[in-house]
């Protein structure tokens, strides 16, 4: 890859694996890069060790969502989706498992896929995009099962309570739905933009980021981020922060946001913001938290840039993988 596509490179997706070793990264030009985070983070680690052990083209267009199942990487471009086993990535080999394409009403239509998550329930995936609907997936035969359908425009994220058996989808329309999985049927329809305290009508009603934790949701995008009841229905925080959140987090008592703007901002549930951490890339798209690895618990952070950061530190970047 040439300096100009290196300077408009962005990334949108990440992924750890089960075992919290590895981390993939998934960018505009349809690649996935494969990062060993125990050589990142070994006290003999050099500049090599936050180069790819491996780099491949996995869509024809970007990447936009990655998601690890225990042995799988499941990865999300225009019209499909793919997988690849963890063990054989982690040996270099780049053949995909399977690809599926969810049934889509006209064949001339590639929407691209921006969301995935997994219902553990019933073990299915649940994707969403460009044509409005949710569409669900049995992850044992591969088959689309069901579509959730109710909003009208785009989905950009998604989230899931298990407990509650419920999906929680936020799209262009600037709706969050709360579906029930089992009927596939719509439960409370929350139009953010219509709050005032929410509202903020120059950046647009639009919902780009979303997630729960028990009781409580984060939303945001057009309208400000804000915190929500979900047994009230109303929100309890609302964070001012500048620009669009395209990503947020519960970590422990804070709350983590990535957006417009290079930093990731450090949010209290009380809707103060505690600090806002500088990052390598001028805007960011996507956070993740490797929870599943003690050894290797670290926040990273990508964005318009090849640059990924990595925080062993929640207050500072400690150093950046590249692609």
């Amino acid at each position: 890859m040439g300096p100009v596509e290196l300077l408009h490179m962005s990334v949108f997706s990440q992924s750890f694996s089960h075992c919290g070793r590895f981390l993939a990264a998934g960018n505009n030009y349809g690649e996935i890069a494969v990062f060993s985070m125990s050589s990142a983070l070994s006290p003999e680690a050099t500049n090599i060790s936050q180069k790819p052990i491996l780099t491949f083209t996995a869509h024809e267009g970007p990447v936009f969502s990655l998601l690890s199942t225990d042995t799988h990487l499941l990865s999300a471009g225009n019209g499909e989706i793919s997988a690849w086993s963890w063990a054989e990535l982690t040996k270099r080999n780049t053949k995909s498992i399977w690809t599926r394409r969810p049934q889509y009403k006209s064949s001339l239509e590639i929407p691209e896929i921006n969301a995935m998550i997994i219902n553990p329930r019933d073990n299915s995936l649940v994707v969403g995009g460009g044509d409005n609907n949710i569409h669900v997936m049995d992850l044992e035969s591969g088959v689309f099962k069901s579509v959730l359908q109710g909003h009208s425009d785009y989905i950009h994220c998604l989230s899931i309570r298990e407990r509650e058996g419920e999906i929680l989808s936020g799209g262009e329309d600037g709706a969050v739905r709360i579906w029930d999985s089992r009927t596939g049927q719509t439960v409370h329809c929350i139009e953010v933009y219509k709050y005032e305290d929410c509202a903020r009508p120059q950046y647009g009603k639009w919902i780009s980021c979303l997630t729960t934790d028990s009781e409580w949701m984060l939303c945001g995008g057009g309208p400000a981020l804000s915190l929500w009841h979900l047994r009230t229905l109303s929100p309890t925080s609302v964070f001012p922060l500048s620009g669009c959140q395209r990503q947020a987090a519960f970590y422990q008592d804070l709350i983590l946001s990535v957006g417009e703007g290079n930093f990731v901002s450090h949010c209290l549930m009380g809707g103060e913001v505690k600090s806002l951490i500088p990052c390598t890339p001028p805007s960011l798209n996507t956070l993740t938290i490797n929870t599943n690895s003690t050894e290797h618990r670290v926040l990273t952070v990508g964005g318009s840039s090849d640059q990924i950061d990595v925080f062993t530190n929640l207050s500072y970047r400690a150093f950046s993988l590249s692609f």
